[in-house]
């Protein structure tokens, strides 16, 4: 699956280099006496080109300094270049976090966040290694699919930086880190603001390209609604719906690679010990069906383990569980997950994931998923704070329960969660419910989470003191938080506010929440809160563009995976 998006990345790099060395070799193919001066001017003019969506100007034309004295050098090259010296601060910040020593006994917090981030820093340097390396591929045939692709790899490379900063607590430790990683990450958010304003760039060499080849996110309003619907054979357990079941099939899901067993009936007794079992090298799905019980385990999908699908009895009936959390054990967020995620391509189906460290425990996480292309339904994920983490990268939730308290659907990356549950708990005294907390960081970089055809309820013990404790629909953890509600339904104890600020912050004047067709008494408007300068009901064609086809690339991905799914608007 990373080979894939490596592939779909460096794409665009090869077209859009190969369109725009013509605007230079043209230049330098002229009989004029003044060839050089002339091609040192249009050498000069292309980094101006190249580096005008740039936040950072002044490093985005140094980084081009060894490729601007090249009079042959194409836009590609430009390209190239702008990943290679990424890759090297990148490297550079990695020295710096390597050399910081936290004591594990003294400071067992810091020493972990300092560890976390090493390796996050690791995947930053190996995923822009992986798109330099394969820049010869072109197979992908739409320049709006190249460029989606490169917006979700170099976005997650942002992401991961941000996150190596976020999660360090003592200055001594933080400031350091966060200096040596400004080049880094001031080059990241050129790369990404580039790569999102590609066609302009292309339009100010006078670059005309194919019809075939020009975006297409304003047509997914127009594309035909999919739902999955096939019937066929019933290899798998009778809770499977007859329609799954031959979706399945159609991707040789036959027989599961390992068979997980409380009671000894299977071939292991625990998840983890499936997972271990993965072969090297594995190509295809590995499939681990865990039968009904509940599983105490702590549970990381590595990188190295892509394509795993893993399905259960029923949600309720095979479950996953761990307590970890942050209040009580000093654990980073991310490091509380009972089942983190880190391979791309993973499906799940039929499982509880659950957190039980309660509101006492604050940050505990119930399913962390930074992989790529990451389907889960019929799934129930519980907790309390910041229950689910979609941390990274494209996601998408069918068919789901989802509970908490305190920012319970958070994250970084691309999801859309459909024709779900979302129940919100009893917090602490005093505490407050907020469902989501997007953390979108800036303006370009994809993000945010999408809810379609959903549900927003109290859970039991909640509802006699709704109006007491109160439900937001959000908070933005980040200055460009991105969250869309549409076409659910919103129950009565969501507060008439709807949105709540992040205290401290004035990111509800540049973050983006939006409301389109949504029902219940929840779902009126009109005592918005008024703070939130872009806030508003959106129309039919724009809610088009959080779809699951524009949002996550769903058409390009979703078939794939065996959940039921529409792409557009109205499905149910």
């Amino acid at each position: 699956m990373v080979g894939k998006i490596v592939v779909s990345l460096v794409s665009l790099i090869l077209v859009v280099g190969v369109i725009l060395g013509v605007v230079i070799v043209l230049h330098q193919d002229g009989s004029s006496k003044d060839d050089d001066q002339s091609t040192k001017v249009q050498l000069k003019a292309s980094v101006e080109e190249f580096c005008k969506p740039a936040e950072f100007k002044e490093a985005c034309a140094k980084s081009l300094d060894s490729v601007a004295k090249n009079n042959s050098a194409t836009m590609k090259d430009y390209l190239l270049v702008s990943i290679q010296i990424t890759v090297d601060e990148v490297k550079k910040s990695f020295e710096v976090v390597e050399k910081t020593s936290v004591n594990n006994e003294s400071d067992p917090y810091n020493h972990m966040a300092v560890e976390d981030c090493k390796e996050l820093l690791q995947y930053a340097i190996e995923e822009l290694q992986a798109s330099y390396s394969m820049v010869g591929d072109t197979e992908l045939h739409s320049l709006n699919d190249r460029v989606s692709e490169l917006l979700n790899w170099l976005g997650a490379v942002y992401s991961y930086q941000s996150m190596c900063v976020d999660a360090i607590e003592k200055p001594e430790y933080k400031s350091a880190i966060e200096k040596g990683m400004v080049n880094a990450t001031q080059l990241t958010h050129n790369a990404i603001n580039i790569v999102a304003k590609m066609s302009t760039i292309l339009q100010s060499f006078n670059v005309s390209i194919p019809s075939n080849l020009k975006s297409a996110a304003g047509s997914t309003s127009n594309r035909r609604l999919l739902e999955v619907n096939e019937i066929g054979h019933d290899s798998y357990p009778t809770w499977f719906p007859v329609a799954d079941r031959k979706l399945l099939a159609r991707h040789r899901f036959v027989t599961p690679h390992a068979v997980v067993a409380k009671d000894g009936s299977g071939q292991y007794n625990t998840v983890a010990a499936a997972l271990a079992a993965y072969p090297e090298n594995h190509r295809g799905k590995y499939i681990v069906y865990v039968k009904a019980g509940i599983y105490e385990e702590h549970i990381i999908i590595s990188k190295k383990q892509p394509n795993v699908f893993i399905f259960g009895n029923g949600a309720g009936e095979t479950i996953i569980t761990g307590n970890r959390n942050f209040a009580l054990m000093k654990i980073p967020t991310q490091d509380t997950a009972t089942f983190s995620v880190l391979g791309n391509g993973f499906v799940a189906r039929g499982i509880t994931f659950r957190n039980t460290a309660g509101p006492e425990g604050h940050q505990a996480v119930a399913l962390r998923i930074n992989g790529d292309m990451a389907a889960v339904f019929d799934c129930s994920i519980e907790g309390y704070q910041d229950t689910l983490y979609y941390q990274n990268h494209r996601q998408f939730y069918r068919n789901c329960v989802i509970s908490g308290t305190v920012d319970f659907i958070f994250g970084r990356g691309s999801a859309v969660i459909q024709n779900s549950l979302i129940i919100a708990r009893k917090p602490l005294a005093g505490q407050f419910n907020t469902i989501t907390a997007d953390g979108k960081e800036i303006a370009l970089k994809p993000g945010g989470v999408v809810f379609q055809n959903c549900r927003v309820v109290p859970e039991v013990e909640l509802f006699p003191v709704r109006f007491q404790l109160p439900t937001y629909l959000g908070r933005p953890w980040k200055a460009y938080s991105t969250t869309v509600f549409m076409e659910s339904e919103l129950g009565d104890f969501i507060r008439p506010e709807g949105w709540m600020t992040w205290q401290g912050e004035t990111f509800e004047q540049t973050c983006h929440y939006y409301e389109f067709a949504n029902r219940g008494p929840g779902a009126l408007i009109n005592n918005r809160n008024r703070s939130f300068k872009n806030f508003r009901l959106i129309s039919p064609e724009e809610a088009a563009q959080y779809t699951a086809a524009p949002w996550i690339n769903g058409d390009m991905w979703l078939r794939h995976t065996g959940a039921p799914f529409y792409l557009g608007l109205g499905g149910r």
